[in-house]
């Protein structure tokens, strides 16, 4: 690891963690996050925005900016997350450390930004709202941020969102600019799941990244709050209400750049009791290595499982509408399969569904035939 790699050993945390050499972002990424990256990728116009903004964001510009009206993190100063920071990159084995600015500002908040080369970036707020282990996940949340590459398209949403503000007298330009800027926010809200596991797998601490996510939603007051409560309201919302709360929720989330922080607390105790952490826990996850011969349709497959599996467990009205329309379309396919293979298969036959040709070559109710296929009689 360069830029730190003997100070990261040396700065060893207030306890032992496991690291994972050469751990591929597959190994934490949410599913949903993959699918939306896809569907953003097939958005009409994306990729002329992309290549195009790829070569105009002033990139320099944004990193002087920090450099001179932020505090760059360091042996001299914030010394005590320039540890957190090496000891993340140390343990997710990322190679080059990237600079971290804390920035004035009193709303807690951190990003990751950057199209070339990742800047993370924590606001004072955030600072002073958490204390170390709390921060440890924070700062692995960002570092996963990088090693899965979303800088980059946070970038490109940011200045998109501010574009969007500064054209909106223009209808036509601006409905195009939204078009993009919805489905990247879509896909952001989706990354935020992916690098919540990452500052889990840092911090190694699940009772420390509920109370970070506590304390963003409520302020600096754990003697007033509970973990317990707190994921209860998570499930109060997702069952809660009727198909009006439904919409209601998807209007809530569309202008948010971040899944609710009760659901992103939920979503995160879910998966740290699932067989796949503990997996990546004892030593066993995709490498960097492999990422090169892992397959796009595997992935996408995997996604689009997750979505079914997601629609079927829901507790939210619309969700488990959509199931059971789901479910009711599937069952009417297959009763309309069976009596069109009825009748068809049995044109031929006798009526108690027993069919075959005149010289008895095919029998389609055990479907047992001579040869590679039918004779493809009518």
């Amino acid at each position: 690891m360069t830029d730190g790699t003997d100070n990261a050993r040396e700065n060893v945390p207030s306890r032992q963690r496991k690291r994972f050499p050469d751990i591929s972002s597959r190994a934490y990424e949410h599913p949903a996050d993959r699918s939306a990256l896809v569907a953003l990728r097939k958005l009409s116009g994306f990729d002329t925005v992309f290549k195009t903004l790829s070569g105009l964001l002033p990139e320099r510009s944004l990193r002087l900016l920090f450099l001179s009206d932020s505090v760059r993190v360091s042996d001299a100063q914030f010394t005590h997350l320039n540890d957190m920071l090496r000891d993340a990159c140390y343990i997710l084995d990322l190679e080059k450390v990237p600079p971290m600015y804390v920035a004035q500002d009193p709303k807690p908040n951190a990003m990751c930004i950057g199209l070339d080369e990742p800047i993370i970036v924590v606001t004072t707020g955030l600072v002073e709202l958490l204390d170390e282990e709390e921060m440890r996940a924070v700062v692995g949340h960002e570092v996963g941020h990088a090693l899965s590459g979303h800088a980059v398209y946070r970038t490109i949403l940011l200045f998109l969102t501010t574009l969007a503000v500064k054209i909106a007298w223009i209808p036509l330009g601006n409905m195009a600019i939204m078009a993009i800027v919805t489905a990247l926010r879509e896909w952001f809200r989706k990354s935020e799941l992916s690098a919540d596991r990452a500052g889990l797998l840092v911090g190694q601490d699940l009772q420390a990244s509920m109370r970070g996510l506590m304390k963003i939603a409520g302020g600096n007051h754990l003697h007033e709050m509970n973990v317990d409560a707190f994921l209860a309201q998570a499930e109060e919302y997702e069952a809660g209400g009727d198909l009006r709360d439904s919409v209601l929720k998807i209007l809530n989330v569309l202008p948010r750049t971040h899944p609710f922080t009760t659901v992103r607390a939920a979503e995160l105790k879910k998966w740290a009791e699932t067989r796949d952490y503990q997996r990546i826990m004892d030593g066993h996850y995709p490498k960097r290595t492999e990422d090169k011969d892992t397959s796009v349709t595997d992935s996408i497959r995997e996604s689009a499982n997750h979505y079914a599996d997601s629609v079927k467990q829901s507790k939210d009205p619309l969700m488990k509408l959509v199931g059971d329309i789901a479910g009711g379309a599937g069952d009417l396919a297959g009763d309309l399969g069976g009596k069109l293979f009825g009748r068809f298969g049995g044109k031929n036959g006798n009526e108690d569904g027993k069919s075959g040709t005149s010289d008895g070559r095919s029998n389609a109710g055990d479907g047992r035939s001579e040869g590679e296929g039918t004779r493809g009689e009518s």
